[in-house]
């Protein structure tokens, strides 16, 4: 039976679920990625020095990727849990594993502390943090858009870019303020330790204010009771075997683009036309500040005018402009903030839309999994890559390949964009 919103009660106070949720979504993703912003700081403590100074380095975000492996049990699993027992103990979960994580993190020891066992440990914490972020997407998207009123979907959706943003926002402001506060050698002895510290606790506050949220899951009480059947792990593979190739299919460009230009640049300007650390990352903290304020304007305009011309937007200006744009960076502050906010801007063509296309997309009873699990392959398949690549293209000395490839990939998902229906009209069952 279709449910509608004259069937579904409406939350106490939208307002308050809308908020309840990013805060606890913007503490998720600074603890996912403080790692990436604080990389060239603790790869040396974790990693044994060679005689190629980039060994460490790319060590450090080969396990960046690895934490991605563990994203689509995540979005599988967690998803699972959504769909069967309510988004608001899916979401309970995600974050008390990621604060978890943090505060290993904190405590992480040094090779030269425990040898082996320290990039072992490493990787055990990326990849728990990993099953929990690939959760973290679906089910906090599901909910704010099933929150949403009528006609408000694409608002609320651009809110789960939002608190991700600020999120990152954070975690590139911490990053900067100790690189900036602390001398190299502190930064590198103990200093990158005071920002997970910072992430445990920030997941202590995460929890406690999503306790305030109403569930939106109508399914859940009947399911305990046995009146509703449970969803099959995979029944959104059977039931919506299409919609799950668009969803990998919509990421694919879009995931690739978003950690170069939001995460990877400040790395990237340094190994390939040697930025200074410390301005590049402060060139990243104002350009996600701009992109985080135009997040909500691009969800209204989807409201306005539908979800297809921002993401074909988005998608035709990266298939274009990404090989220009990073071939004309330079060592320049005003030159590295122009760039990234081009890209911010045609960014949010994809970021304040996706959550509402995809949960548009379908059925309450396999809405979170059918996100998490495609959403989290593609992104572990290329956006956990992303950084990988583009270090070991600009090692070997063809760093000019990576342009081109991330541009590929952003040609097949416009493609997809082009062809896929629009959304902006379903009705939510």
């Amino acid at each position: 039976m279709a449910i509608d919103s004259a069937v579904i009660p409406a939350p106490r106070s939208r307002t308050r679920q809308l908020l309840s949720t990013s805060a606890g979504n913007l503490v998720e993703w600074y603890d996912w990625l403080a790692y990436a912003f604080l990389t060239t700081y603790f790869a040396d403590q974790v990693f044994p020095k060679t005689g190629n100074g980039l060994v460490p380095l790319l060590s450090a975000f080969a396990v960046f990727a690895v934490g991605f492996v563990m994203r689509p049990i995540g979005g599988l699993v967690i998803g699972a849990i959504a769909d069967r027992a309510g988004r608001r103990p899916a979401m309970t979960l995600t974050i008390v594993l990621m604060g978890a994580g943090q505060l290993a993190m904190a405590g992480l020891p040094t090779y030269a502390q425990a040898g082996l066992l320290s990039p072992l440990l490493l990787i055990l914490i990326r990849l728990v943090q990993g099953f929990s972020v690939g959760g973290e997407f679906a089910v906090s998207s599901v909910f704010l858009v099933e929150s949403a009123a009528p006609g408000r979907r694409g608002l609320f959706s651009s809110f789960s870019y939002l608190s991700s943003n600020l999120g990152q926002l954070l975690a590139a402001g911490v990053a900067g303020l100790l690189g900036n506060t602390l001398s190299a050698a502190q930064m590198t002895s103990w200093g990158w330790r005071l920002a997970f510290l910072l992430g445990a606790v920030l997941s202590l506050l995460g929890l406690w204010i999503r306790y305030g949220t109403e569930e939106t899951y109508v399914h859940a009480e009947a399911i305990r009771r046995g009146d509703v059947g449970r969803p099959g792990l995979f029944d959104f593979l059977r039931r919506r075997p299409r919609e799950s190739i668009l969803v990998a299919g919509m990421t694919l460009g879009a995931t690739v683009s978003f950690y170069t230009w939001s995460i990877y640049l400040p790395t990237y300007a340094e190994i390939t036309v040697g930025a200074d650390p410390a301005r590049a990352l402060t060139v990243s903290t104002i350009a996600l500040a701009f992109f985080t304020v135009i997040q909500p304007l691009g969800g209204l305009l989807a409201d306005r005018v539908g979800r297809k011309p921002l993401l074909i937007t988005f998608g035709a200006g990266f298939t274009l402009l990404t090989v220009p744009m990073l071939g004309l960076l330079r060592d320049s502050f005003g030159n590295l903030l122009l760039i990234s906010c081009v890209a911010m801007v045609l960014l949010t063509g994809y970021t304040s839309v996706c959550s509402a296309v995809m949960v548009e997309l379908f059925p309450a009873k396999v809405r979170t999994a059918g996100i998490g699990f495609p959403y989290a392959v593609t992104v572990a398949l290329f956006g956990g890559t992303a950084p990988y690549i583009a270090t070991a293209l600009a090692d070997s000395g063809r760093g000019e390949l990576f342009g081109w490839y991330a541009s590929a990939l952003t040609l097949i998902s416009t493609v997809v964009y082009i062809r896929m229906r629009e959304t902006k009209d379903a009705v939510l069952d």
